[in-house]
C-alpha cells in the first residue's frame, strides 16, 4: 500500500491540517463573542484614525502626556509580554495511539509547531515594536542600531523563555513548577530588563546578549526535540495554550475548573488528623482535610480572614470586642454550611452515618477551623487594648471564643 493512499501522506501535511483548524478553531471562538459586521464598523475607522495619529507622532510633536513617562515602563511591558503565552505543539490525544509507531511524525509536529510558535512571538514583538517605533526614536532619543539592537534582544530572548518556560510546564506539576519557573522565565525576563535599560545606547552589546538568547533558544529547541515521556503533559499543555481566548471570553461567565492535582498539597500521606478512632473523629478529620485541599474554601477563608483582620485594626477600640463577635459569628456560620455541604454530599451519603454521628463530627469540626480565625482576630483585639497584657491573653481568649461559638452554631444548625 502506497502512502498515497493515506489521507495525509507525509508528516507536513498532518501538520498543515491541524494548524489549518487551529486557525478555523480560534476564529470560530472570537465569533461567539464578536459579531463581524459591527466590528468592521470600529476596525476600519479606528484603523484609519490610528494610522492619522501614528503619521503625527512622525511628523508633528508628541503628545504631551508622554513626557511623563519614563523608559523603563517601555521594557517593562515588553518582558511582561516575553513572560506570557506558551508554545502550541499541535499534538492531540490521538496521536497517542494512531501515531506511536511514527515517532518522526510527532517530532516533525512538535518541530513545526514549535517554529510556528516562535514565529507568532516574533510577529507580535515586530508589529509592538513598530507601534512603538516614533516614541522610541524621537521620545527617548534612541538609535536606529539601538532599535534594532533592542528588537533582536527581544525577540531571542522571548524565543529563549517561551521554549524555557515549555520544558517546565510540561515536566514539572504543582509547587515544583512554580519553583522551576523563576530560573527558566522570571530570571530571563529580568535580565533582559536590565539589558534593555543600560545599554540602549551600546547597540553592540545588545547583539551579543541577543546572540547569546539565540544561543540558549537553539539549546532549548533541541532538548524539546529530544525530550521523551511527556506526551500527557505536551497534550494538557498544547489544550491549555488553544483555550487561552476562550478562557478569557468565558472568564465571567463560567466557573474556572479545577486543575488537576496528582498528591494533595498539604496532608500528602492521608494519615490521621485527629486522635480519636471513632467514626466521628475520622469524618471530623475527612472535612478538615477536604476544606484545607478545596483551593476555592481556603481561599475564600483567608479572604475573610484578611477582610476581618483590617477591619477589627481601622475600627476604634470600644468596637473592637463587638465587630469580633459579629465577624466570628459570621465565619462560624459560613463554616456550618460548609459542613452541612459536605455532609450531606451524595458520596457521604454511601458511607453509613445516622443524624447524630454526622451532628458530632460537625460539633468536633467547627471550633477547629473556626479558632484560628478566632485567635488571629483577637491579637488585634487585644494587644491595642490591653497592650502587654494583650499579647499574653489574646491566644486563650481566641481560642475559648472559637469553641465557644463554634458550639453554638453547632448545637442550632446540627440536626441530631
Amino acid at each position: 500500500m502506497s502512502r498515497n493512499s493515506f489521507a495525509f501522506p507525509t508528516a507536513g501535511s498532518l501538520f498543515r491540517r491541524r494548524l489549518a483548524s487551529h486557525f478555523r478553531e480560534q476564529t470560530n471562538i472570537i465569533r461567539t463573542a464578536v459579531d463581524w459586521t459591527v466590528l468592521l464598523y470600529i476596525i476600519i475607522p479606528g484603523g484609519l484614525l490610528g494610522g492619522r495619529f501614528y503619521y503625527g507622532f512622525w511628523k508633528g510633536e508628541l503628545p504631551a502626556w508622554f513626557s511623563h513617562i519614563p523608559y523603563i515602563l517601555v521594557p517593562s511591558l515588553l518582558a511582561v509580554l516575553l513572560a506570557t503565552g506558551g508554545i502550541v505543539l499541535l499534538l492531540q490525544e490521538g496521536d497517542l495511539l494512531f501515531l506511536r509507531q511514527r515517532q518522526s511524525w510527532i517530532r516533525t509536529i512538535i518541530r513545526r509547531g514549535m517554529l510556528y510558535s516562535l514565529t507568532v512571538t516574533a510577529l507580535k514583538v515586530v508589529v509592538i515594536f513598530g507601534v512603538l517605533l516614533p516614541f522610541l526614536i524621537r521620545g527617548y532619543g534612541l538609535s536606529a542600531a539601538g532599535v534594532y539592537g533592542l528588537l533582536a534582544l527581544t525577540i531571542t530572548c522571548g524565543s529563549a523563555v517561551k521554549l524555557l518556560g515549555h520544558l517546565v510546564k510540561v515536566q514539572r506539576q504543582g509547587f515544583r513548577r512554580r519553583l522551576w519557573l523563576i530560573p527558566a522565565v522570571a530570571l530571563p525576563c529580568g535580565i533582559y530588563l536590565r539589558l534593555a535599560l543600560f545599554w540602549k545606547d551600546s547597540p553592540a552589546l545588545l547583539f551579543i546578549a541577543a546572540a547569546v538568547y539565540a544561543a540558549v533558544t537553539v539549546w532549548a529547541f533541541s532538548v524539546r526535540l529530544r525530550l521523551r515521556g511527556t506526551f500527557i503533559n505536551d497534550v494538557r499543555e498544547d489544550y491549555r495554550q488553544r483555550m487561552k481566548i476562550a478562557a478569557i471570553l468565558l472568564r465571567r461567565v463560567l466557573d474556572k475548573p479545577r486543575p488537576t492535582r496528582y498528591k494533595p498539597w498539604i496532608f500528602r500521606k492521608s494519615q490521621p488528623l485527629l486522635a480519636s478512632k471513632e467514626p466521628e473523629g475520622r469524618f471530623a478529620a475527612a472535612a478538615i482535610k477536604a476544606m484545607l485541599r478545596n483551593p476555592a474554601h481556603f481561599k475564600l477563608y483567608l479572604s475573610f480572614t484578611g477582610v476581618a483582620l483590617v477591619a477589627i485594626f481601622i475600627v476604634p477600640v470600644v468596637l473592637k470586642w463587638l465587630l469580633y463577635v459579629v465577624l466570628t459569628s459570621l465565619m462560624a456560620y459560613w463554616l456550618s454550611s460548609f459542613w452541612l455541604l459536605f455532609s450531606g454530599d451524595e458520596y457521604i451519603g454511601i458511607l453509613p452515618f445516622t443524624k447524630a454521628q454526622k451532628a458530632d463530627a460537625g460539633t468536633k469540626v467547627m471550633p477547629i477551623l473556626l479558632m484560628p480565625f478566632a485567635v488571629l482576630c483577637s491579637a488585634l483585639v487585644c494587644i491595642p487594648a490591653y497592650g502587654w497584657w494583650g499579647v499574653l491573653i489574646f491566644i486563650p481568649v481566641g481560642a475559648a471564643a472559637g469553641v465557644w461559638i463554634g458550639r453554638i452554631f453547632s448545637a442550632f444548625k446540627f440536626a441530631r
